[in-house]
């Protein structure tokens, strides 16, 4: 061995114990000292807990009739509901109206991470900057309340951080370390460093070639859709008036008369309420309220310039677009985390709801109702998870089952001169006018946020609340009863599938049973009740009618935020979709005009916002490029199904293929054949849309083909060589 690199080793060796020895004492020194265990406020109900609570239309009336609230408060994600919650815990009368459906924008589309932000520890010890400091130290603390009050939805995971460079692992030691220790009590468990042999037992799809080992250390990870729908519903248990599907076309304003510093009468005007349209039920309304809070994220300034259009904006939002694949592509239960891309920024790579989860990025852009992934992000993701995992995995673009983008709304400071930096935490801001303005932030700190916001509502408007804050350690809707076991129950009270069963009790909690008691006979021996909406998932036909009840009201309600299809395989959903609006439509009385709306308003959502318009253009941009034996191959195929030989395919064509094999293919089945492959939706199967899926097929821009199994086309073998038809028909 040469002196050299046995020196290198012996000095690597040396660097890595002293660090793991000196963070270790460093740990149990703290440990001692200041106690720290995992530990949280008591878990509490609040005093007013509803049972039952009022339909949204009947909400919408009793916010309309009210004389005056306390708050109002403007936005229904994460921040929004969470003002919602703590205003209500502390005895103030309280509304919020949602321009959409909760957490219909930013706060449904996250890493789906519980966390401190690691990079973010990071650049507060290179930099000394003590505010990142504290805001990773805030967020962390909040961290362990949210997965204690929110048990059935929230649970901590495991994250790998592999490491290819030996003077890396005592670096990335010691800051994860550092992570664990501004934990505090809060810690969930310790981290720790495996060698190369373990790492790739937990994580058996990691690159092998240069991996010397890796750190495993723990965050929180959860379902952040549904997290938003239990705050408030949370808050609607505690009496708040809450509504959906309401936008705020005004402000009332008026004028009142108060003493300036110089002892003049001057006239100032004043908030008063807000100006609504139920978009649902197309009518307007008012609601008065003592203190309007802004609480809208990327449409912060919207609000803000709707109380004063001269004022100027703070938002700059920023694009961060993550993509869904296969769970074969990630551990059951360990995450990846890439610290150092191509361009800087830092990649997850979850399991999350049995898939793979991949994001995010950050770009800036424009302010839309409609964000919408790009090919280059989900291009730059994809190569970002090439270069972290075994080259014996072929990472094909055809596995993307969704892809979506979420705009997060960092802000600049309007309290602060210099306005040129932009806040890393949240800001509050209150107008002249006394319009209270809760900006920037994450969705772990929304507690927080939301509590500081109501305490700068109760200064500037002078409420009086009962009691100060109580939301550390209260309860959310579905978790005061709920246990990881509460499952079985409904699998031996109500003949649920076992999946299904953990499904619910994970979604709804305590509250699980509700929806089991909406499910109908199957009519099968097993399971006795619990219709599903697709083959594939656990969502069943009841949760439709269960979240009719909690507000939903559109059948994108159902698919992104109810049920989490959209999101997870847009395909699944575009074929659940029929059977939604059916339901939909018996339960809300639609008539056939609103369905079409609905049908064609859900499948623009999905091809623009999910990842839809990817998956079809991947297909339409393969180019046609076969050997002359493999075009003679494929044609013959397509021939045998064309008996007329018309160029093209009908279902009739299709159903009689196919029925010689399978007598039994019903016509949903073929359906769903037919729509793969028709690309252009004109009701046949035209010859080059053929070739464009064995074409997509062949160079894995497309994973797997119902069309292609069912009708037994099997891909070409030993053609290389050959020479090459031109590329097309």
């Amino acid at each position: 061995m040469p002196r050299s690199f046995s020196r290198r080793i012996i000095q690597h060796g040396i660097l890595l114990c002293t660090s793991a020895v000196s963070t270790g004492f460093l740990g149990q020194y703290m440990l001692e000292k200041n106690k720290l265990r995992a530990s949280s406020a008591p878990l509490h109900r609040p005093a007013v807990w509803l049972d039952d609570y009022p339909s949204r239309e009947a909400q919408i009336d009793i916010m309309s009739k009210e004389s005056e609230y306390d708050i109002v408060v403007v936005g229904g994600g994460a921040t929004g509901c969470g003002v919602a919650v703590d205003a209500a815990s502390r005895g103030l009368k309280v509304a919020l109206v949602e321009k959409y459906d909760f957490s219909s924008g930013t706060s449904s589309r996250s890493t789906k991470l519980i966390h401190g932000g690691v990079r973010y520890l990071q650049k507060a010890i290179l930099q000394f900057d003590s505010e990142q400091y504290h805001m990773v130290k805030e967020a962390l603390s909040e961290r362990g309340n949210l997965l204690k009050i929110a048990p059935h939805l929230s649970y901590p995971l495991p994250i790998m951080l592999p490491v290819y460079k030996w003077y890396l692992l005592p670096y990335y030691y010691a800051g994860i370390k550092s992570y664990d220790l501004v934990s505090g009590r809060q810690l969930l468990r310790w981290s720790y460093v495996i060698s190369k042999t373990k790492a790739l037992e937990l994580f058996p799809m990691l690159k092998k070639e240069k991996l010397v080992g890796a750190i495993v250390y723990y965050d929180g990870q959860h379902n952040d859709a549904r997290m938003n729908i239990a705050l408030a519903f949370t808050a609607i248990r505690m009496g708040a008036n809450i509504a959906n599907h309401c936008t705020v076309t005004d402000f009332i304003h008026e004028n009142i008369e108060i003493n300036s510093s110089d002892g003049k009468t001057e006239t100032k005007k004043v908030i008063r309420g807000v100006k609504c349209l139920d978009r649902y039920r197309n009518k307007e309304f008012t609601i008065r309220a003592k203190c309007v809070v802004n609480a809208t994220g990327p449409y912060t300034d919207e609000i803000r310039q709707l109380d004063d259009p001269s004022t100027p904006k703070i938002c700059q939002p920023s694009a961060g677009v993550h993509i869904v694949l296969p769970d074969y592509y990630s551990p059951t239960n360990m995450g990846l985390l890439d610290p150092n891309t191509s361009d800087g920024r830092v990649i997850f790579f979850l399991p999350w709801q049995k898939h793979t989860m991949a994001g995010t990025t950050d770009t800036p852009c424009e302010v839309t109702d409609y964000p919408s992934p790009s090919t280059e992000d989900v291009d730059f993701i994809l190569g970002e998870i090439k270069n972290y995992l075994s080259s014996d995995i072929q990472v094909r673009r055809g596995d993307v089952l969704a892809a979506w983008s979420g705009i997060r709304p960092l802000v600049l400071n309007p309290n602060k001169k210099d306005t040129q930096s932009i806040a890393r935490n949240h800001i509050i801001h209150v107008s002249d006018s006394g319009l209270v303005t809760i900006g920037g932030g994450k969705w772990t700190t929304y507690r927080q946020m939301a509590e500081e916001t109501v305490n700068r509502c109760i200064q500037s408007a002078q409420l009086q609340p009962k009691n100060n804050c109580v939301t550390k350690g209260l309860t959310l809707s579905g978790g005061e009863k709920w246990t990881a076991t509460s499952y079985i129950r409904l699998v031996q009270d109500y003949g649920i599938e076992t999946d299904v069963a953990i499904h619910l009790s994970n979604t709804y909690g305590d509250q699980a049973n509700k929806v089991a008691d909406l499910s109908s006979l199957t009519g099968k021996r097993w399971p006795v009740i619990g219709k599903r909406l697709h083959a594939e998932f656990p969502y069943i036909e009841a949760e439709v009618s269960y979240a009719i009840k909690e507000y939903a009201r559109t059948a994108i309600d159902m698919l992104a935020r109810r049920t989490r299809l959209s999101f997870l395989n847009v395909i699944a959903a575009e074929e659940a979709l029929p059977r939604i609006i059916d339901i939909m439509a018996r339960e809300l009385k639609w008539n056939e005009k609103k369905q079409k709306e609905e049908m064609d308003r859900a499948k623009t959502f999905l091809l623009r916002e999910m990842g839809l318009n990817l998956k079809r253009d991947m297909r339409r941009n393969v180019p046609i490029n076969f050997t002359r034996e493999e075009m003679s191959y494929y044609m013959k195929h397509f021939r045998q199904m064309d008996v007329e030989n018309k160029g093209f395919l009908t279902l009739s064509d299709l159903k009689r293929h196919l029925q010689v094999s399978d007598s039994d293919i019903s016509q949903e089945e073929l359906r769903i054949l037919m729509h793969e492959v028709d690309q252009n939706q004109n009701g046949i199967i035209e010859t080059e849309e053929f070739l464009q899926l064995m074409s997509a097929i062949n160079t894995g821009a497309v994973s797997t083909s119902h069309f292609i199994k069912a009708a037994r086309i099997g891909k070409m073998k030993g053609t290389s060589g050959v020479e090459r038809s031109g590329g097309g028909v």
